[in-house]
């Protein structure tokens, strides 16, 4: 009988990005879950394969009335609201918490795996470090309405002691192909290359904390596919549990990032600084960096892409071509850059 992984959140950006990995592991019964009205998200799945669509109501449904027709391998859970600045916290709370409260309580008697993604925006404003181990995580003050309801799922999977027998991924600043629909929320490297494109030069915020200089502000970049080496690895071990950071462990400033992006781009570097919007300040991040200890601990192999390595396969291998997304297919030779 075949088992299947669902994905929700599987139209989205590090949803579609694992259904891509794991067509290249050679798995195409996948399951994607995501919600109905998609129009660019679905993009994300033009040149990938999987075996069905079901919206997310339809899934929580089949979930809630136990009467899906399939028993899953895994259900990796991505799907959630993911804005830093959504203010409705009724919103968050049904979609954030309570849809992801569903799954876990429906997927753990049953024996199957559950990978969900947490964040890092639990960690607030740093203060109380970035240490993901189980008896700081309940103490974390987030500065959001968003972090606040990943904090909520991590403390009720905590309290009630079903963490050890799940993943929670608390996903640093992830970057790469697939994330061209989020709209202001896109990174800074599809930020920077547009903006290279249309002016030569790139605009970062000012600091606003005397500890870091303009573009100094810091945190950990990670590329999307190193964190699709790690989902996949997970799968493959359900002995490893609990909270896991999902960074590079080193924090690197704006400038870096920026500076990578013209480099990549084979152009001189032009930065120039504007004011943050007053109702960012109070709750913007100027220090993130994952303690990487519990995943090598755990025995993961793999090393993370320098900034610079993986802005340039950003760049050169998918928001330089023609087709930026990530596929299946073939691709060309990567075109002379002008």
């Amino acid at each position: 009988m075949v088992h299947p992984i669902v994905v929700t959140g599987g139209a989205g950006f590090i949803g579609s990005a694992f259904v891509w990995h794991l067509n290249q592991l050679g798995r195409h019964d996948v399951i994607v879950v995501d919600r109905a009205e998609m129009q660019e998200e679905t993009k994300n799945l033009a040149h990938l394969s999987y075996a069905e669509y079901l919206t997310e109501t339809e899934f929580l449904d089949k979930i809630q009335r136990d009467c899906l027709d399939f028993t899953p391998e895994a259900i990796v859970h991505l799907g959630a609201c993911s804005s830093t600045l959504e203010m409705d916290k009724a919103y968050l709370y049904r979609n954030n918490y309570r849809y992801t409260k569903a799954l876990a309580q429906w997927s753990l008697p049953r024996g199957v795996r559950f990978l969900y993604a947490s964040s890092a925006a639990t960690y607030g404003d740093g203060s109380q470090g970035y240490n993901d181990d189980h008896q700081t995580a309940p103490g974390l003050m987030p500065l959001n309405p968003y972090g606040q309801s990943k904090q909520m799922f991590d403390e009720w999977a905590l309290r009630t002691g079903v963490m050890d027998q799940m993943v929670g991924l608390k996903f640093f600043n992830v970057f790469g192909p697939n994330e061209y629909h989020k709209g202001n929320m896109v990174s800074m490297v599809v930020q920077s290359v547009r903006q290279i494109q249309a002016t030569g030069k790139v605009r970062l915020f000012k600091s606003y904390h005397p500890d870091y200089t303009d573009g100094g502000q810091m945190r950990d970049f990670v590329y999307v596919k190193d964190c699709l080496e790690v989902m996949a690895w997970l799968l493959e071990h359900p002995e490893v549990n609990g909270l896991l950071n999902v960074g590079t462990g080193q924090a690197r400033s704006w400038n870096d990032l920026a500076t990578a992006v013209f480099s990549a781009m084979d152009r001189p570097v032009e930065i120039e600084y504007i004011e943050m919007p007053e109702r960012m300040r109070s709750q913007y991040q100027y220090f993130t960096e994952a303690n990487m200890t519990k995943l090598t601990e755990a025995g993961y192999p793999k090393a993370f892409r320098s900034l610079e390595d993986a802005v340039r396969d950003y760049v050169c291998e998918h928001l330089l071509q023609e087709n930026p997304y990530l596929t299946t297919e073939p691709r060309p030779p990567i075109a002379k850059i002008a």
